[in-house]
């Protein structure tokens, strides 16, 4: 069976994508901070036959990272890591004249220092994976203005731009990064608590990924709704 690693697993867009990929009878190793919620995920992830190894921890902790990876090579195997933890910066967010540079500085470790270090040490598991995958999950954030939004938006920024390298560094890999659009998400009510606005479930967006997974097209960047237009 093939084995994935995804972070930020206990809720919104991990935890449907883990939902999603048990059901298809991938082996999981998953993250999150909060034991108990992670506990909960895991267990209804179970349910669909599959092993399920679920680590509490922080990904910027270089000691949690290893023991991630070293739960997939328990499981036989690594063909995928997906990056999905992430951190905003400020709760709720604010303009750049208020962003405090701590929080700057805990999103870029957090969205692209973990998120590389993570990769780092799977990369010899991925590489001998005759399928081995990166998913960056990216916002348009990255690409566009937003107010409030600069230092997360930054810091996906770069995460995208380690992504493209990393593909070009590993060609036999494919590296996705995906913008997964507007969800509904506590990330997104963290940011913004005062939004009225209803948003689309994660589950929503979660077969953009798996198209991914199935078509396994070039290494880019890809928004996931996009990913569902008949080709």
């Amino acid at each position: 069976m093939p084995v994935a690693i995804i972070t930020g697993a206990s809720k919104g867009l991990g935890r449907a994508l883990a939902d999603a990929l048990a059901r298809r009878g991938w082996d999981l190793v998953l993250d999150a901070r909060t034991a108990r919620v992670l506990d909960e995920t895991a267990t209804e992830v179970r349910a669909h036959g599959t092993r399920v190894a679920a680590l509490a921890g922080d990904v910027t902790d270089a000691g949690h990272r290893a023991e991630l990876v070293a739960a997939a090579a328990e499981l036989g195997a690594l063909d995928l890591v997906v990056s999905n933890a992430s951190a905003l910066g400020a709760e709720p967010l604010v303009r750049l004249d208020a962003l405090p540079l701590d929080g700057l500085r805990a999103a870029l470790e957090t969205n692209v220092v973990a998120a590389l270090g993570l990769v780092q040490e799977a990369l010899p598991l991925l590489r001998a994976s005759a399928a081995g995958a990166v998913i960056a999950v990216s916002s348009d954030a990255a690409a566009e203005a937003y107010e409030t939004w600069g230092g997360y938006g930054a810091s996906k920024a770069a995460l995208d731009h380690l992504a493209a390298v990393l593909a070009v560094e590993e060609p036999e890999l494919r590296v996705w990064t995906v913008d997964p659009g507007d969800m509904g998400t506590d990330l997104y009510a963290a940011a913004v608590p005062d939004d009225p606005d209803p948003r689309p479930e994660p589950a929503s967006v979660v077969p953009g990924f798996l198209r991914l997974l199935e078509r396994r097209p070039v290494s880019g960047r890809y928004a996931a709704p996009s990913l569902l237009e008949p080709k």
